[in-house]
């Protein structure tokens, strides 16, 4: 298995040095690099603490800073904004996948870049700098790493848009699937299909039902406009 090796590079993106390096060891441990019996050695544990500490730094930068948005807005702004795919474009962009610990197989078959798992030893690094350096060291690596992710139009509520649409055309109401549910109990993956007389069906995935639904409404919705441009 390839070791983790937290880089000169990796140390300046978390914008920490850490005074525990076994928490980062941990945090970039994939759960094919330890036994079964050593299963709390990978960045699961780590990856609950994280998502939680995400979650609040997120709702309190939002909070602050839309301070005239209802519950509903704040609630669909957070979702986007700490689901999987945001989570793994910071990896990305802080090229994490490359000191992810994990056995041979795993690399061969390009787990390292898998969206699924950059989110969550990204989560992971969070719930480690949170322990390693308290709050305000893991804040700092979620706002300067989410900040620019703000956007100042709320999101859109994709499903009341989407039925509002399929009333008006007197079709059914959209009829939402779950598909699948992967990954572990308090990480889960959702996928939800969404079907509307007339259209092909389309997938969503997130973190919860609610966020996987909003995406599908939303990606049919895309299609909708797109045929609608195309049809001029």
């Amino acid at each position: 298995m390839a070791p983790a090796d937290p880089s000169d590079a990796l140390v300046t993106a978390l914008g920490h040095q850490f005074r525990m390096p076994e928490l980062l060891e941990r945090a970039l441990s994939h759960s094919s690099s330890v036994g079964e019996r050593e299963a709390d050695a990978s960045y699961q544990r780590l990856e609950f603490l994280g998502d939680r500490v995400l979650s609040l730094v997120v709702a309190e930068m939002l909070f602050r800073r839309f301070e005239t948005d209802n519950e509903g807005a704040l609630a669909r702004r957070h979702a986007l904004m700490v689901d999987r795919d945001s989570l793994a474009e910071v990896a990305r962009a802080i090229d994490l996948g490359r000191h992810v610990r994990m056995a041979p197989g795993e690399v061969e078959a390009g787990t390292r870049d898998r969206a699924t798992v950059l989110a969550d030893c990204c989560e992971a690094v969070i719930g480690a700098l949170y322990l390693d350096g308290g709050l305000a060291v893991a804040a700092r690596f979620v706002e300067r790493h989410w900040a620019p992710r703000i956007t100042a139009a709320p999101p859109r509520d994709a499903k009341t848009t989407l039925q509002e649409w399929a009333q008006a055309r007197r079709l059914r109401l959209p009829r939402y699937r779950t598909v699948a549910v992967e990954g572990p109990a308090h990480g889960p993956l959702f996928t939800i299909e969404v079907e509307v007389d007339g259209l092909p069906p389309v997938r969503g995935q997130g973190n919860s039902k609610r966020l996987a639904e909003q995406i599908a409404a939303q990606r049919i919705l895309d299609a909708i406009e797109e045929r609608t441009r195309h049809d001029r």
